[in-house]
Parts: structure tokens; C-alpha cells; sequence
């Protein structure tokens, strides 16, 4: 038969017959007096074995011993396989797990699941759509900056600054920093700070107790450098008072200067 009809039979390509001759797993035939490859029922059956062992996800780089030896079972690749399949299917399940915890809270794809509970809490206080876009940002650069490691003291964090007791407290500064412009006063700046540090001072210290992880440390200056685009002169204004009021505690300023990470934007 010619390769079209062999193709047909096992049920692939005249495509994927040449590859297999390319890989060496199906050895090529001697071509007829009209120069097209002749081939019989055992390069068929060769074919439809192939076929089968790639459903199994053996590579095809890998099938010829299982192919050439008789008495050869393949437990040990079976083995092989299964394992990787069982570890596919642990990292396909644990995805299906942050799916399912983003979407029970509404929150965006890019953010880690761990702080999604208390961003949705913070989205709820109505920031405006350039503070939610900062808060989400910086959010997820401060999750990148902690790591894995560092992850359960940030979500501790979010959690402490998200508690319905703060909640009055974290939408009047939000809104005020928000209303932060051109008009502004130095007073204004002064009295958003005061009631900053009045409301998130005490619970700042209370979270620095040094299980603070060691990369928040010298991560300021990547938050100096993003609000220096994205906040006016009084918003930056307000931050600078903020970090020199909070300078004894630097992973607590580095939050504080990354917004909602660490309360002042969010909040």
C-alpha cells in the first residue's frame, strides 16, 4: 500500500508517517519501481502500535525498544508515566484551587489568591479607578517581593488592615488622599497624615515584630520610583511624611509607600 492508504488505515497523517521515519521509529520501506515507499500489514500494525503508545504519552523518542523488544512489558516506563501524571494532575488541581478562590471573591486573575479576600474588602470601601489601579499593581509587586515565604505575614497584614473595625477609617483616608491635588494645603497633608499614623501607627508596630520578611527591606525605592509616576505632588507630598514619621519600622514603610500594600493608598 502507499502512504496515503496506509495513513487512512491506522488513522493519521502522511504527514505524521514521515515524521515517525524522521525520528527512526518507523524504519523506512524500499520504494516501488515508480518510486513511491510500498508498505505491508506490519508497518500497519507498527503505525497502530506507535498510536497507542503515544496515547499513553510515551514519546516517540522512547518507543522503539518497546517497539523492537519482545520481551520487553514497559512496567518500568508505565511507572515513569504514572508518576508524572500524578503529579500533573496535583498541579492541575491546585490551579483549579486559585481559580475557584479568585472567583469566589471577584478579584482579577494576576492577583495572588492569598490577598484576594482583602482586596475585595478594600475595593468595596470605593476607590476611585486610579487608586484601585495603583492598589492592584503594587499588590502584586509587593506578593513578588515576599515570595512564597514571606506570603503569610503580608496576608496577615491585609488582614489586620482590612477588619470591619478599620473599615470607617480606611475609606475617609482613601477618599482624602484621593482628593490630594493642586488645591491642597499644607494642612490637608498634615491632618491626612495625623490621621494615618493615628489609625495605623499602633497597628503597624504591632506587626513589626520581626517576622517581617527580609526582602521588604530595601524594596522602597521600587515603590518611590512607581509613585513618582502615577501620584501628584501633594499624593507624594503625603507619603514622604509618612515614611519619615514611620522610618523605625523600613519593611513598614516600604508597604506603607506601596499604597494599599501596606495601607496608606488602599487606605
Amino acid at each position: 500500500m502507499h502512504s496515503g492508504e496506509l495513513a487512512r488505515l491506522a488513522g493519521v497523517t502522511v504527514r505524521a508517517l514521515r515524521h515517525y521515519h524522521q525520528i527512526g521509529v518507523l524504519p523506512e520501506p524500499e520504494r516501488s519501481s515508480n518510486g513511491y515507499r510500498s508498505y505491508n500489514v506490519h508497518d500497519l500494525i507498527r503505525v497502530v502500535r506507535i498510536k497507542r503508545l503515544a496515547s499513553l504519552g510515551i514519546p516517540l523518542e522512547r518507543m522503539s525498544d518497546l517497539l523492537d523488544d519482545a520481551a520487553s512489558d514497559g512496567s518500568g516506563l508505565l511507572d515513569e508515566l504514572d508518576a508524572e501524571l500524578a503529579a500533573q494532575i496535583e498541579r492541575l488541581t491546585e490551579q483549579r484551587d486559585l481559580i475557584a478562590r479568585l472567583r469566589a471573591h471577584n478579584a482579577p486573575p494576576d492577583l495572588p489568591p492569598e490577598l484576594a479576600p482583602f482586596l475585595a474588602v478594600f475595593a468595596a470601601t470605593g476607590l476611585s479607578p486610579h487608586l484601585a489601579k495603583i492598589d492592584r499593581d503594587q499588590s502584586v509587586l509587593l506578593a513578588h517581593l515576599v515570595g512564597d515565604e514571606g506570603m503569610p505575614y503580608l496576608a496577615r497584614f491585609y488582614q489586620r488592615i482590612s477588619a470591619p473595625t478599620l473599615a470607617a477609617a480606611v475609606t475617609d483616608i482613601a477618599e482624602r488622599f484621593d482628593r490630594l491635588g493642586p488645591g491642597s494645603t499644607e494642612q490637608d497633608i498634615a491632618a491626612l497624615v495625623d490621621s494615618f499614623v493615628a489609625t495605623f501607627a499602633p497597628l503597624i508596630g504591632e506587626l513589626s515584630d520581626g517576622s517581617e520578611p527580609d526582602e521588604l527591606s530595601g524594596s522602597a525605592s521600587l515603590f518611590n520610583e512607581y509613585t513618582a509616576d502615577v501620584l501628584n505632588t501633594q499624593q507624594q507630598r503625603a507619603l514622604e511624611r509618612l515614611a519619615a514619621t514611620l522610618d523605625d519600622s523600613a519593611p513598614a514603610v516600604a508597604m506603607i509607600h506601596g499604597e494599599e500594600s501596606a495601607v496608606v493608598h488602599e487606605s
